[in-house]
């Protein structure tokens, strides 16, 4: 077994996509992820194409690296055997918020008693000492909550969504930061202890937002209003072309020279507004439209032709299927194919991150709904008997197809 947390052993109970890509990876970086599902499975089994009922594209997507066990935690039996699994953990991560996870019993508390070195991390809509604690959040109120559709009404004059669960996948990363943290904590403690940690999706995607967005409010008194008045220009977007678009950002002073001077409106610097970065981000409008104008009088591929790309950022507009192909994520091997037992052949990204010394790795299939569960109660210490009471109550499932 490779991977930086090689040896580290994960309890996950979450489902759709925040804490499934946190745990997948968790387990990409070589930890052993158990993944407890409830009877009729993560909901992601359902969303997008599949080749056999409960293996979706978007199910696919988030959980490689994992074993699935089946426990029915609203049943004593099966909150027993999840507090098994609790205490032979180094980490457990669920997605249920703080009052529900009271009323089943695995609260940090209840959890801490069996397992005192155990890192607990909750990640849910909000802080639970807050008012909003037990709302109910899914990505699309958490970024209308943390002003992305605002952000978009400043740019653009239309309140938009991201067109990506942009709210989950940043407090994904949170939660990852977060528990390998504490993992490096413990293990520079001397008693050894464990922690309990909170991620909530909302104040994650405020602190992902406001580094450049606080602006004037940064100070008290204020000295503006808050928004990168750069990034909420409406006119940072990709430029028409004569036939089409392109992606054009001269950013520092030899970049607009550069792009200037080779497309013969060296005079524009000429102009006070736009002499340096202070007075380009004060008109950045208009200097955008500067921009926009240039960029119209030649085609998409004059550009491209024209341009240097190791002196001025720029592209051509890909799309998400364009990005298979795309030759520097060939060329580094970014894209990976797995034979899958049940799926056949899959498609996927690999880590973007890399190791010199403790590579990622993928180790296990994306697995089907309770495929593990014997295995792991197993391991776990259950009898064979008491897997059977288990079976037979419904409280879990062999993974048969």
């Amino acid at each position: 077994m490779t991977g930086p947390l090689a040896g580290v052993r994960v309890v996950e109970i979450t489902s759709v996509i925040l804490g499934p890509w946190a745990a997948q990876i968790l387990g990409d970086l070589g930890a052993d992820v158990i993944k407890i599902e409830p009877l009729a499975g993560d909901t992601t089994r359902a969303i997008g194409p599949a080749r056999h009922p409960g293996m979706a594209s978007m199910f696919l997507g988030v959980n490689r690296n994992k074993r699935s066990v089946v426990l029915d935690l609203k049943q004593p039996g099966g909150r027993d055997a999840a507090m098994k699994l609790a205490a032979g953990a180094d980490v457990l991560l669920h997605n249920l918020r703080p009052g529900a996870a009271r009323r089943l019993g695995l609260d940090y508390d209840a959890v801490r008693a069996v397992n005192p070195g155990l890192i607990y991390c909750g990640t849910y809509g909000y802080r639970a000492e807050g008012p909003y604690a037990d709302y109910p959040a899914y990505d699309d109120i958490i970024q209308a909550k943390s002003g992305v559709p605002e952000l978009q009404r400043m740019a653009q004059g239309i309140p938009n969504y991201m067109p990506s669960v942009v709210a989950d996948k940043t407090t994904s990363l949170a939660v990852v930061y977060a528990i390998t943290a504490a993992l490096f904590q413990r293990e520079r403690s001397d008693g050894g202890g464990g922690q309990a940690i909170e991620v909530p999706m909302f104040e994650a995607m405020v602190a992902f937002l406001m580094p450049e967005h606080l602006f004037g409010q940064s100070f008290e008194p204020p000295l503006g209003d808050a928004g990168y008045s750069r990034v909420l220009s409406p006119n940072r977007k990709p430029q028409q072309t004569k036939d089409g678009y392109i992606a054009v950002l001269p950013h520092t002073d030899a970049h607009w020279r550069y792009f200037l001077d080779l497309s013969g409106h060296g005079e524009v610097l000429d102009d006070p507004r736009f002499a340096n970065v202070k007075g380009r981000t004060e008109n950045i409008d208009e200097l955008y439209g500067e921009l926009a104008r240039i960029l119209s009088e030649r085609s998409t591929q004059d550009w491209l032709d024209l341009l240097d790309p190791e002196i001025l950022p720029f592209s051509a507009l890909n799309a998400p299927g364009d990005l298979i192909h795309d030759p520097q994520l060939t060329a580094t091997g970014f894209w990976k194919t797995a034979e899958h037992p049940s799926e056949g052949t899959l498609r996927m990204p690999s880590q973007p991150i890399g190791f010199s010394k403790n590579p990622t790795e993928d180790r296990r299939h994306a697995p089907r709904l309770g495929e593990h569960s014997i295995e792991v109660l197993r391991e776990a210490g259950l009898t064979q008997p008491e897997i059977d009471d288990l079976l037979e109550h419904g409280i879990t499932t062999d993974g048969t197809i």
